[in-house]
């Protein structure tokens, strides 16, 4: 259980995430949605420690992840592995020593600077490659893949982390819809097959309904709502989203990313009228 107890954060005068209490099981797979600058990412990067919280605390099995340093900091960062949406690549290396480069909190300082990996950890790192449907690119110099294919490596790398828990922040906001729908694929699998928590940050209300089993919104650094797909009605939308710069609710095919949505549709798909309140 991940526990964020009253967690506030600020940037100076700006409050980036203003008084957050939340609690994500085990097992789930979470997507918080929101308009930028709204605070998922500040809050992805507090659970992950790199950032601090101001005020409050986080806690995982017990332990104040919040209060961590040194040592116990670099187990949990390996624990609770972070997904970006640029990828965070050494684009020189070659695919494999990318994801080689997940097993360096596993090791002890002499092996990293040595640079020298296992025929165990190898075969490891191309299993995690085969899962994803790239190790057809394993030599190949990692800034010569697309974007799509350099988001599996970055997957595959938080795979040898062997963590506890996967963070995403926007890992499809930069890609194609058929890649979208291939990363996506991997987090949901990832989350169904190993058990892995999933929390990944989102700005398309189509892929949160489809991956996530459940929705957190933000707004203006709050949580505005918490619950299930089914739940995100049009109310909740706006409460999320809020309107246009013309006072109209913001469509939802505007937030779309599946292929059939990239189309010209005659109106957008309908939602729910009834708000289930959290």
């Amino acid at each position: 259980m991940l526990k964020i107890r009253d967690v506030t954060r600020r940037f100076g005068a700006n409050t980036a995430v203003d008084n957050v209490a939340l609690e994500i099981p085990n097992g789930q797979m979470v997507g918080v949605i929101g308009r930028s600058g709204a605070g998922k990412s500040t809050l992805l990067r507090m659970i992950n420690r790199l950032i601090d919280p101001t005020e409050g605390s986080i806690i995982f099995e017990e332990t104040e992840v919040s209060a961590l340093s040194g040592p116990a900091l670099r187990r949990w960062q390996r624990d609770c592995a972070m997904i970006f949406q640029q990828f965070n690549l050494v684009p020189r290396l070659d695919v494999l020593t990318n994801v080689l480069l997940g097993r360096l909190n596993h090791r002890s300082t002499s092996l990293n600077l040595l640079g020298m990996f296992s025929r165990e950890e190898r075969a490891q790192a191309i299993a995690s490659l085969e899962r994803l449907g790239i190790a057809q690119a394993s030599l190949q110099p990692a800034g010569t893949l697309s974007g799509g294919q350099q988001q599996r490596v970055a997957i595959a790398r938080a795979l040898m982390q062997q963590p506890k828990m996967i963070l995403a922040d926007e890992p499809i906001a930069s890609l194609d819809p058929m890649n979208a729908k291939v990363v996506m694929d991997s987090l949901q699998d990832i989350n169904l097959r190993d058990g892995i928590t999933v929390v990944t940050n989102l700005h398309t209300l189509d892929t949160a309904r489809a991956y996530c089993s459940r929705i957190i919104g933000m707004a203006a650094g709050k949580v505005v709502f918490d619950g299930a797909p089914e739940d995100l009605t049009r109310e909740a939308v706006h409460m999320v989203y809020g309107a246009d710069p013309d006072g109209d609710e913001i469509s939802e095919a505007i937030t779309s990313t599946s292929i059939a949505a990239s189309r010209p549709r005659k109106s957008a798909p309908s939602l729910t009228p009834a708000f289930a309140s959290t």
